[in-house]
């Protein structure tokens, strides 16, 4: 996925980039709103625009890019005002996130953007993750027998599966199974991640450092005796 950064602030931009990358995106950086709109290409997946920049408000940008493109836009901005908020998605943008802000809830706000634009990337092609899962029953059926979950590691391991053998991002699977960005459900994932693996094997579901998780699918599994 990539995105186009339009922040001024040379050490915000430094540490939204370096956070970005971490979480799997692509990042091009404009500092200034004529660059921003020369600096967007066909193939940007959603543009992430300060509305306070130094030669042109974010609202000129916006107009600009609604000129010739449909790409999904998120404004980063101090202005809490409801006129701001409307002015700002009149002009066309997709959502709106008020500084300050964590990392998990601007990515969460990126992730649902680009879902409702159609951005996201084509579903995983199926892969044989070694068990079929009966969402409706709750159970995992193996070739040694059904695992029962509950209900949230049920949900987690859905969201896993949809994108098997992709990583998906802590704030991805923090918003689509417990409806949150908030931080603190970062040690509810984890604790959830580790009985999923308790149950299934310890090599079904692989940490990615910096992104989150992933499905591993049994053809890439490392048996136990060789780990």
């Amino acid at each position: 996925m990539r995105v186009l950064l339009v922040e001024d602030d040379a050490g915000v931009a430094e540490a939204l980039t370096q956070g970005l990358r971490g979480s799997g995106w692509t990042v091009r950086h404009a500092a200034t709103g004529r660059d921003a709109v020369a600096a967007l290409t066909p193939d940007t997946d959603l543009v992430l625009l300060d509305m306070g920049l130094p030669d042109h408000d974010g609202l000129w940008v916006c107009a600009r890019i609604r000129e010739t493109s449909s790409v999904a836009i998120v404004a980063l901005t101090a202005r809490r005002a409801e006129a701001s908020v409307v002015a700002a998605l009149r002009a066309g943008v997709d959502d709106y996130v008020v500084k300050p802000y964590s990392l998990a809830v601007l990515l969460a706000r990126m992730d649902a953007v680009a879902r409702r634009a159609g951005t996201r990337p084509d579903p995983a092609p199926a892969v044989d993750a070694g068990f079929e899962l009966d969402a409706e029953a709750r159970r995992v059926r193996t070739p040694d027998g059904d695992v029962v979950l509950t209900a949230k590691e049920c949900e987690l391991l859905a969201a896993l599966l949809r994108q098997a053998g992709r990583p998906v991002s802590r704030a991805a699977l923090m918003e689509e199974v417990w409806d949150t960005a908030w931080i603190g459900a970062s040690r509810t994932l984890d604790v959830h991640v580790g009985t999923l693996r308790a149950k299934l094997g310890a090599g079904v579901v692989e940490t990615v450092r910096g992104v989150g998780y992933r499905l591993v699918p049994v053809a890439e599994r490392v048996p136990v005796a060789e780990r």
